[in-house]
């Protein structure tokens, strides 16, 4: 660990559904972000965000950490993780402080937030982000910041995301188990906005799609701010096992066809092209047309836009997004995802991958490991502001605090 401090590296680790990534990051002495290191293993033993066989996930952990740590020439002793899961969810509430005629000052913004995330909560979850969204001054609304002002009461605005407290001690102790320790706990949605918006696009009105194996996740940002986020329980694992079932071949060569093949819009794919089939149980392969795999893909991915063009309406903000939905991860790599979801959401879509990189970018320019450089992004920005960030929920927890924490059994 002394060598990672002294070259001050961040590491993401992004524990998914098909994947699990690690990425170690350099803050170069002009504060870029640099890769250094990466770490890549089909997961185990997960599944839609939940760990299913702990054991499993701990040894797919240790395999991309320890590829990372020889990539980077480092040893890692704690991550910023990343959690998703139907169990996230999340509410906007509002707190006020009194602030008598004087000046806004940082403990006056701190109280104000203490106030608005002070809300009853189940023993059971776990709060991972309160994030402000805007502050008001008496009359005065819609303040980004409102330090140095004057007034006699302050109201703040928060989006609150929170987990089940269950899944994320799995999680956890999964990276614990591999002797590293989570430096917090980001949600994945929020962490992909890190790595693939522009500031000019939080501002406008955009939906983030991480589309991944076994989750979709979203947020919907308006005003610079995030205002709705939530995890849709199903992916790309969907469109794999109807590939297997209706042409009769195994999973994972399913998964291959899928990648190679596969189109999400069938009237851009020739009747002509054919591909190789493998059959189950030392059968022959056959040849299939490729525009027969178009016709079985595309109406799976027409129902997850359904499902993500649902749960936006259900936010309420479906007409503020006048920058339009950027679709990441591995699911919305495929040939004609951006044609295909322009038609059914009627509003420009774009494919987003990871912004703003020196060193290995090469290695990570890919819509898969949106969620791992946010990590990695969030980290550093949360490093900047502290050990201990009240607006970010659990903060970058200290050694002390994990110690006390350990006793009291939190993770």
């Amino acid at each position: 660990m002394p060598k990672a401090i002294e070259r001050n590296l961040v590491v993401g680790l992004d524990i998914g559904t098909s994947k699990i990534v690690a990425v170690v990051g350099e803050v170069t002495p002009d504060d870029e972000l640099s890769i250094i290191g990466v770490g890549h293993h089909a997961a185990r033993g997960m599944d839609k965000g939940g760990v299913n066989d702990l054991n499993l996930v701990i040894q797919s952990i240790q395999r991309a950490v320890n590829e990372a740590e020889l990539m980077a020439d480092c040893r890692i002793g704690s991550v910023y993780l990343g959690i998703s899961g139907k169990h996230v969810s999340c509410q906007n509430e509002n707190g006020m402080v009194p602030i008598n005629d004087h000046e806004v000052m940082q403990e006056d913004v701190d109280n104000v937030i203490h106030t608005a995330r002070s809300v009853p909560m189940s023993a059971e979850r776990r709060m991972l982000h309160v994030l402000p969204q805007e502050y008001s001054v008496d009359v005065q609304e819609g303040i980004k910041s409102p330090i140095g002002m004057s007034g006699v009461r302050m109201e703040a605005k928060v989006h609150i995301v929170t987990c089940a407290n269950d899944m994320a001690k799995n999680i956890v102790k999964c990276v614990e188990r591999c002797d590293l320790t989570a430096d917090q706990l980001i949600f994945s949605a929020l962490a992909s906005s890190y790595s693939i918006l522009t500031d000019d696009e939080k501002e406008l009105g955009v939906c983030v799609v991480d589309m991944g194996a076994g989750t979709m996740d979203i947020s919907v940002f308006t005003g610079g701010a995030l205002r709705h986020s939530a995890v849709i329980p199903v992916g790309g694992n969907q469109v794999t096992n109807d590939i297997a079932k209706i042409f009769r071949t195994p999973l994972s060569h399913a998964e291959d066809i899928k990648v190679q093949y596969a189109c999400a819009l069938r009237q851009m794919v020739s009747m002509e092209e054919n591909i190789e089939v493998p059959s189950v149980g030392g059968r022959p392969a056959r040849s299939m047309s490729r525009h027969t795999l178009a016709e079985v893909v595309e109406p799976r991915y027409h129902e997850l836009f359904e499902l993500i063009q649902e749960e936006i309406k259900e936010s309420g903000l479906e007409d503020q997004i006048a920058a339009g939905i950027v679709l990441t991860g591995g699911t919305a790599k495929m040939e004609g995802v951006t044609e295909f979801a322009e038609e059914v959401f009627q509003m420009p879509v774009r494919i987003g991958s990871p912004l703003n990189m020196q060193g290995l970018s090469d290695y990570v320019n890919d819509p898969s490991y949106s969620t791992v450089i946010g990590l990695l992004k969030y980290g550093i920005e949360a490093s900047a502001e502290g050990t201990t960030n009240s607006t970010t929920g659990e903060g970058v927890v200290s050694a002390l605090t994990r110690v006390k924490n350990w006793f009291k059994g939190q993770f």
